[in-house]
């Protein structure tokens, strides 16, 4: 079946095809380094070939992989299959996992990437629903009343995409046990792992149970987006053999030069400064969001536990009608609708980006917006 594209894209590709915003309330990765950050660890002399090392991807990378993961323990580099961003492992683990007639489940909201593949796939998509009322929790229980025979993979985001929710280690363990339970793959992706606000980071789930698999990426706590490098993590030879196996009829091999570079930032010691200068910059700006919304009479949230988004609540408005007049002149400023994420009544609020974004002047922005809506 056709790959149709979904409500979040769809926007993105619409609004970024005319002029460009001024402003941005909504940048969901760290402030991006820049290459001149990198080249004193960099040996000009490096080959941008890819012959002679491992299809899985550049073995030390791999470690390192394993290594923020907080998994020395239980996984090594071999359960670890170097993709195109976090985005390209997930879309393996569909492809591979899922054939028409399963059956998989997902949180809602979530990211929108399993009901597109599971439609494409012929799969049933059943979505169970975070409870907002009790900041967007999601019930392992719910999870579990879910599960039919015909069950092959349940797919979450911890922190939570879009609402920044985290799920708490006894939570991922009672998951965990589900997985085992009933020999379904528990996919979690983990993009924001290590932005974590006065809470601890929780388990990779890869390490809990065999029929866990964590995807991640560079992307979003480090900023690095553009090196398009991301991760999954398994311990099934097999799952990692037949996702390497897809991968060669996709993006094929290995990115060379983004594979370096993303070993370099995953050093100890260049992880530990980039993830505090993220949480740093992020923490401020997040305070600075938090006490915006509490100012405006129209908008309320649950402050985001991790990660650098959040889904407001929209008292009286569409998300959507408030997005394109924002994005109009005179405001010029990009905001996302929660429609994006089957929450119309929503809108999502990033803390991302750095002074690039004009975030203050955006929000300014919006408030004049909301201070007008009635006129």
């Amino acid at each position: 079946m056709k790959v149709t594209i979904h409500k979040l894209f769809d926007y993105l590709l619409e609004t970024t095809a005319s002029e460009p915003p001024e402003c941005f309330i909504g940048f969901s990765l760290a402030r991006s380094p820049r290459l001149k950050d990198f080249l004193p660890d960099l040996d000009p002399d490096l080959s941008l070939d890819w012959n002679g090392v491992s299809f899985l991807g550049l073995p030390t990378l791999r470690q390192r992989v394993i290594d923020q993961a907080g998994l020395a323990a239980t996984c090594t580099a071999d359960d670890v299959l170097i993709t195109a961003g976090a985005a390209e492992a997930n879309y393996l683990l569909f492809r591979q996992i899922l054939t028409a007639g399963d059956e998989i489940i997902t949180e809602a909201p979530g990211w929108p990437q399993a009901g597109v593949m599971a439609k494409a796939i012929g799969a049933t998509l059943c979505e169970v629903p975070r409870d907002e009322a009790q900041g967007w929790y999601l019930d392992p229980e719910a999870v579990a009343a879910a599960i039919t025979p015909r069950t092959r993979m349940i797919f979450l985001t911890n922190p939570n995409n879009p609402t920044g929710r985290l799920i708490p280690e006894a939570d991922l363990r009672a998951l965990a046990a589900l997985a085992d339970r009933h020999g379904i793959w528990l996919v979690v992706d983990e993009v924001y792992a290590g932005l974590e606000w006065g809470h601890p980071r929780p388990p990779s789930i890869a390490g809990l149970t065999p029929f866990g698999i964590s995807t991640g990426s560079v992307s979003k706590a480090l900023g690095l987006q553009g090196l398009r490098t991301g991760w999954m993590i398994c311990r099934s030879p097999g799952i990692i053999r037949d996702a390497m196996i897809l991968r060669e009829n996709a993006s094929e091999i290995m990115n060379a030069l983004g594979e370096r570079i993303a070993e370099i930032a995953l050093r100890p010691d260049r992880l530990a400064q980039a993830l505090s200068r993220a949480r740093a910059e992020g923490g401020e700006t997040l305070d600075r969001m938090d006490r915006f919304v509490a100012d405006q009479a129209r908008l309320s949230w649950h402050r985001p536990q991790a990660g650098l988004i959040g889904l407001a609540r929209l008292d009286g408005i569409s998300g959507e009608s408030l997005a394109r007049r924002l994005l109009a002149s005179p405001y010029r400023t990009f905001l996302l609708p929660g429609s994006a994420y089957g929450c119309p009544d929503h809108v999502r609020l990033g803390v991302g980006g750095g002074p690039e974004t004009r975030l203050v002047e955006g929000l300014d922005r919006l408030s004049a917006l909301l201070n007008s809506w009635a006129a």
